[in-house]
């Protein structure tokens, strides 16, 4: 029986109540949605279990960095690769791809258990403000995984509540259009950003804070602002929510940008919002990230090389401390080996093991610092003040005063703005998980790929629905120009 997202739905209401009553007494060891949510307890725990859905290798472990970054000049797989990373390098994919399928089935499975938590937390007797808190991280979530959706897919089902049986009519969703599953985007974080404790960024690691919805909702605006569902108050609101995040003084640039990286400084004060992973034998899930960056000579199965344009082709100046720290062509023999993610080290990691302790980071200061930027070039290209924040996050790598200081003498149009824009983000957020969605949004997907060697059709900017779904729901219907 092929999964499709009606049956992930479905399942996970019958994973709360498929046991019917046969007897009086009430049946132990079975949850139902009657007796699953009854205390604060209960919903911290559901809370906790919607988080660790971002975890699987299949989500925000692996496939993530797959998606974003394979299929731009971040990462390129070795040779022999399965098929479907090779697929997201080349530009080749199809809606058989593995991957693209993980993406799709993994945002729907964190938005079930974002919408179970919704229905059910209100009904709970516990402190307002705390209920409210705990809802505001299932509607960050929700509102999160419809981003990644939309901005990957276009229109897509929007499911806003728990599937209950095989009669519920959203068994066979048909897709919304992505302008008004930007508009939910934007409800949910709306709420989750005035309902979330802001001291959440301090004294619950892992769980959302007012801070990671202002900083979210900055991404979703400038992204809106790049498609054909744009609204004339994006720039200005990214603005805003980027200044909401620089005013509050929870965060901060790190002097050090090896710091960003430190298993042993996580969750520090320019960490916005991270993925949670543990050290062995904690009891909590552990991170592959380490072996499949790091070549064998390492301990590692070196899955992934840096692509060339980042290593070879000068996208880091020699005075960039960001070079040595993300990158890395030496295994620590005499030989040099391919050029290879160095950004992410433990040094706990057990050679070919998947127990590495890094956090996978969702959101940060610098990139906040970036966005404030990229709006204000948007809203008023002479403004001199554009500039800030992108000096910033330059001065922290280290460059001089001559060549980190941008102005309108040296950056005089807004074209020049953005083409600096694209190659600071890569250069600050190497290998995190955006490259794709810069790309699009910057209009630079094409000439970037063009260096690669490929052609990028329009139609590619979206990928196309996963096969599978197709065939489980004949009410979806393909992204245009897909076979």
């Amino acid at each position: 029986m092929k999964k499709n997202i009606s049956i992930i739905f479905l399942a996970a209401a019958m994973g709360l109540g498929a046991c019917k009553k046969s007897l009086d007494e009430t049946p132990r060891g079975f949850l139902t949605p009657d007796n699953a949510f009854q205390d604060a307890s209960d919903a911290q725990t559901a809370v906790n279990g919607m988080l660790s859905q971002l975890q699987p290798q299949a989500y925000y472990q692996r496939t993530i960095y797959i998606i974003t970054e394979c299929s731009t000049d971040g990462l390129m797989p070795i040779t022999g690769q399965t098929p479907e990373r090779t697929e997201m390098y080349n530009l080749t994919y199809t809606a058989g791809n593995a991957e693209i399928k993980n993406w799709w089935q993994n945002s729907y499975k964190l938005i079930s258990r974002a919408n179970d938590i919704i229905a059910n937390v209100p009904k709970i007797s516990m402190d307002d403000t705390q209920k409210k808190n705990l809802l505001g991280n299932a509607y960050f979530l929700r509102g999160m995984a419809y981003f990644d959706l939309v901005r990957s897919f276009g229109d897509v089902p929007l499911l806003l509540t728990t599937v209950t049986g095989i009669n519920d009519p959203n068994i066979r969703p048909t897709r919304t259009a992505a302008a008004t599953v930007y508009k939910q985007v934007i409800a949910d974080l709306q709420y989750a950003e005035s309902n979330c404790f802001p001291e959440n960024k301090i004294t619950l690691k892992g769980m959302v804070s007012s801070g990671a919805a202002s900083a979210m909702l900055a991404r979703v605006y400038l992204q809106r602002n790049s498609t054909a569902w744009k609204e004339s108050t994006d720039n200005q609101n990214a603005l805003d929510e980027c200044n909401k995040v620089i005013g509050s003084g929870l965060y901060k640039l790190l002097p050090n940008y090896q710091d960003i990286f430190d298993c042993d400084k996580k969750n520090g004060p320019e960490h916005i919002f991270s993925v949670q992973f543990g050290s062995n034998g904690t009891g909590t899930t552990q991170n592959i990230i380490v072996r499949m960056f790091s070549p064998a000579g390492l301990g590692g199965s070196g899955s992934f090389l840096a692509s060339p344009l980042f290593y070879t082709q000068g996208y880091y100046g020699t005075e960039d401390v960001r070079r040595t720290w993300n990158l890395s062509n030496s295994d620590g023999t005499a030989t040099p080996v391919a050029p290879y993610v160095a950004k992410y080290r433990d040094p706990q990691w057990v050679k070919g093991s998947n127990n590495a302790r890094n956090n996978w980071i969702v959101l940060r200061y610098a990139d906040v610092l970036l966005m404030q930027s990229e709006a204000m070039n948007n809203l008023d290209p002479s403004n001199v003040a554009k500039f800030n924040g992108l000096n910033q996050v330059r001065q922290r790598a280290g460059l001089t005063a001559a060549s980190y200081q941008l102005n309108l003498s040296n950056t005089p149009t807004p074209d020049a703005f953005v083409d600096t824009l694209v190659k600071d983000r890569a250069r600050e957020l190497f290998v995190e998980g955006h490259r794709r969605w810069d790309l699009i949004r910057l209009g630079r997907y094409k000439q970037v790929e063009q260096q690669l060697g490929n052609t990028l059709q329009d139609y590619q900017q979206l990928f196309p629905l996963p096969q599978s779904e197709l065939d489980a729901n004949p009410n979806l219907k393909q992204n245009p120009l897909y076979p």
